[in-house]
């Protein structure tokens, strides 16, 4: 993959994933390129997870402030 990965998105990471499967599933991958695309994959499907854990805890933590602030208005 050319993008560094602190360079990377989340959406840049799924795209490779897509292109990864569509690889491996045309059946044309050798046996060395199979085990480095699955070990690129599974780099992508790590990054992409930590990604997700983020956005959701920033998204849980916007609700809870938005909790306190309609409890401190009654």
């Amino acid at each position: 993959m050319s993008d560094e990965p602190q360079d990377r998105t989340y959406e840049q990471a799924v795209e490779r994933l897509e292109q990864i499967i569509q690889r491996l599933d045309s059946g044309e991958a050798e046996l060395r390129e199979t085990l480095a695309l699955c070990t690129e994959a599974k780099e992508l499907i790590v990054f992409c997870r930590g990604e997700l854990e983020a956005v959701s805890g920033a998204l849980r933590e916007l609700k809870l402030d938005e909790l306190v602030e309609s409890l401190d208005q009654t």
